[in-house]
């Protein structure tokens, strides 16, 4: 082999290890991003977050969200306890309707919070005598764990906290409810061991799984191939959580339950596509309902369209609060 081949060879050679070290690094760095409690400072938390939405013209809508949110944050409440299937305590805020006619179970979505999530609709769900529990999911908040799971961890929590509500002994019905990760959460939760008195599901824009989210995310809002990425991600995360990106999904769950799910999503989300919906809706095997906003983005079909969203949650739940009906 001539010198000025070798030569080519090794600058080749660098160049490719320098490459694969380069998206090793990237994704490592997402991976951080997406499931450990405290990757980075606030404000880079913002901007990152911001980018991996999609969104790069900011929330116009969010005053209203912050002042629902810290209304919901002011109201009084019992915070309450649970064990995780792991060891970990999860934290939640209980808010007690008297003459309540059931029982909701809140799950918030990725780096959020049980405030920010639920603030805008948790008047409606009392003014409809419902027992809320906001949770706060494994990872984020006062809760224990040192990473976030997006689902495939909180599926587990979501059970525990069915359990818990079904030994009040208040014999009501009891809904799941999730938005964004957090409806991911419920979804995935569908297929355990649930107590009788669980009636129905409300997914409000949840993803599929983390690995088609995070291909999504990387593709469209990061612009960046998810062939090498998707499998170092993969790894990386189940060195985390002992479970890989693939290794679970909604669609899995909702093949094997029969407990009914309102699915809701908005035509205009950049962060979790409406396809993805579509795809869960397709995949459940139990009666299931859909309600889609035109023009809404993520997160916001509560904001865009209050009364359609509150017609079809109350309709969801005359047909399903009726135990006879309710499977």
């Amino acid at each position: 082999m001539s010198k000025k081949l070798l030569t080519y060879v090794g600058a080749l050679t660098t160049g490719v290890v320098a490459a694969v070290v380069a998206v090793h690094t990237v994704t490592k760095y997402l991976v951080k991003f997406a499931l450990d409690r405290e990757p980075t400072s606030p404000q880079n938390m913002q901007k990152v977050t911001a980018l991996m939405a999609g969104d790069k013209k900011g929330d116009p809508q969010i005053a209203e969200v912050v002042q629902a949110a810290e209304k919901l944050c002011q109201a009084p409440c019992e915070t309450v306890e649970i064990e995780s299937h792991d060891g970990l305590i999860m934290v939640g805020h209980w808010y007690p309707c008297p003459h309540a006619k059931r029982i909701l179970i809140a799950m918030h979505g990725w780096r959020s919070s049980w405030c920010n999530d639920f603030g805008l609709i948790a008047d409606f769900w009392h003014d409809n005598q419902c027992s809320v529990l906001f949770a706060e999911q494994r990872g984020q908040g006062n809760s224990d764990g040192e990473y976030m799971g997006f689902g495939l961890m909180e599926r587990h929590d979501c059970q525990r906290w069915a359990h818990w509500a079904a030994a009040r002994g208040e014999n009501l019905p009891i809904y799941l409810c999730g938005v964004s990760m957090g409806a991911s959460t419920v979804l995935m939760s569908a297929s355990l061991s649930m107590p009788p008195d669980v009636h129905g599901i409300i997914a409000d824009c949840g993803f599929t799984s983390p690995h088609d989210i995070w291909k999504h995310v990387a593709n469209h809002n990061l612009h960046l191939s998810y062939g090498i990425v998707g499998t170092i991600a993969s790894d990386l995360c189940k060195k985390r959580i002992q479970i890989g990106t693939n290794d679970y999904s909604t669609i899995f769950a909702l093949k094997e339950t029969n407990i009914p799910v309102l699915f809701v999503h908005g035509t205009a989300d950049k962060f979790v596509p409406i396809t993805m919906t579509y795809d869960n809706y397709e995949a459940c095997r139990a009666p299931k309902h859909l309600f889609v906003v035109p023009g809404a983005g993520h997160a916001k079909s509560y904001l865009r369209d209050k009364e359609g969203y509150q017609k079809a949650v109350l309709d969801f739940w005359q047909t399903y609060d009726n135990p006879s009906v309710a499977k």
